[in-house]
């Protein structure tokens, strides 16, 4: 497996099929999300980080095949099948029938949608940071259904419960996570 534990080729890759900013923040928000995690879970933070950061390859060259796209271009790229089912089962129920059965998987499917909601929380505070951010009003705006609106807060639910952390936990690591890489994501200390 040639890039699969080499963030840089992986980065390189990720910015070959996206273009778009916002793509390619969310991407490095979930592989720091995923890094954070894995040290909970006493796991590897750069597998896991690869991971997260690879888990949209495909979305922004091939929505309608999300999930499914993302199987050939891995492949063609290197990386094991163990790698291509963690990337793939986060569309679990949504664009693909790939159940996620490890814990790192698990996780990602329950931050992916998750990282969107801080994101678009942090985008509302003056000072557009997830330094400052709590848990508190994520789960406020968790409730507020026309809030990010396009955030399923049925599969952060179901992801929750799958990878066995509370709502609330779930949100707390995840912002903590997104912390770690914050200011590469324009999420950092910003002036008000």
């Amino acid at each position: 497996m040639k890039n699969q534990l080499n963030r840089e080729a992986a980065l390189q890759l990720l910015k070959e099929y996206n273009e778009s900013e916002s793509l390619l923040n969310h991407g490095l928000a979930v592989s720091g999300v995923m890094a954070h995690f894995s040290e909970l879970e006493g796991e590897d933070p750069e597998y896991w980080g690869i991971v997260g950061l690879l888990h949209d390859l495909d979305y922004e060259k091939y929505p309608e095949e999300h999930c499914v796209k993302v199987v050939e271009i891995l492949t063609n790229n290197g990386y094991d099948d163990a790698f291509i089912h963690s990337v793939a089962s986060h569309g679990f129920g949504i664009c693909t029938d790939v159940e996620p059965t490890h814990q790192m998987e698990k996780i990602l499917f329950a931050t992916d949608e998750l990282v969107g909601l801080i994101t678009a929380c942090a985008y509302m505070r003056p000072s557009k940071s997830v330094n400052d951010l709590e848990v508190k009003s994520v789960k406020k705006k968790f409730k507020a259904q026309n809030f990010a609106a396009g955030v399923s807060r049925d599969v952060i639910t179901k992801g929750a419960a799958m990878s066995g952390y509370s709502l609330e936990d779930l949100t707390k690591e995840t912002i903590l996570g997104m912390r770690t890489i914050a200011d590469d994501i324009g999420l950092g200390n910003n002036e008000a």
